[in-house]
């Protein structure tokens, strides 16, 4: 939907919007009508990219520099994204790391890292999104299937996103009579450059298998979650964790 058609569309704003899942959440709600500001911590010429197509394609797109871990950097990329569009409608928190480590090996930098970009970084980013989004809108944080599964070196990344579903479930409530959804979707394996890196390719095909659709998950199978929560079918839906995995359970 372009500017001169709408000069106001629903707004949207998707956190580690530069590439793989972030990215493909970004390009589906510009085609879903949505104004998108992409957000982004270091990776400034792919957010740049992922604005032109979307502008490309007819939509609206703003790119913003922020790390979601930091206070003041998130209250400025939600007030620029509402200075720049007027109003906020969606609010996609993306933005994650995964730092794999044994639990014995006390590896406290790599836990405080994980830590402060998946869920400080997150009860940022809600917490704002609370303040923000227009009655009516939709908050959507990212958990993972992999709470499930309890992999060994898996322990700060689960940790995270357990801490990331409670603060939706809360959240959810904490909005009550604003008509404001808050969800989390959980991904299972999904082919993008965070998944694959430092994996064998054995490893990689022995996850491909684990599900009973035998295939790793495609950015744009989360993107479809998404596009939905986003949508008017999703308004049904709050206070849920969707786990959006091929059946990797």
């Amino acid at each position: 939907m372009s500017q001169a058609n709408n000069p106001q569309p629903k707004a949207a704003l998707v956190t580690g919007a530069s590439r793989g899942i972030g990215r493909a959440v970004a390009l589906r709600l510009a085609a879903d009508g949505f104004a998108v500001a992409v957000n982004y911590a270091g990776s400034r010429s792919a957010a740049e990219a992922v604005a032109e197509e979307i502008v490309a394609a007819g939509g609206r797109a703003i790119t913003v520099q922020a790390d979601v871990s930091d206070p003041t950097a998130v209250e400025r990329l939600f007030s620029v994204t509402t200075e720049q569009f007027g109003r906020l409608d969606v609010v996609v928190q993306n933005a994650g790391v995964m730092t794999l480590s044994p639990i014995a090996d006390g590896d406290v930098e790599a836990f405080d890292k994980t830590l402060r970009t998946n869920l400080r970084g997150s009860f940022l980013v809600l917490s704002q999104a609370a303040r923000r989004v227009a009655d009516g809108g939709r908050i959507i944080a990212f958990s993972s299937s992999v709470l499930a599964k309890s992999f060994p070196g898996y322990g700060s990344y689960i940790a995270s996103k357990a801490g990331v579903e409670g603060l939706v479930r809360v959240l959810a409530n904490e909005l009550r009579g604003r008509n404001i959804t808050v969800n989390a979707v959980a991904p299972g394996p999904v082919a993008t450059e965070l998944f694959l890196e430092g994996k064998t390719e054995a490893q990689i095909a022995q996850l491909a298998q684990a599900n009973p659709l035998e295939r790793l998950g495609q950015p744009a199978d989360i993107a479809g979650v998404v596009s939905f929560l986003a949508g008017p079918d999703g308004g049904w839906v709050n206070g849920q964790v969707l786990r959006a995995n091929g059946g990797f359970a």
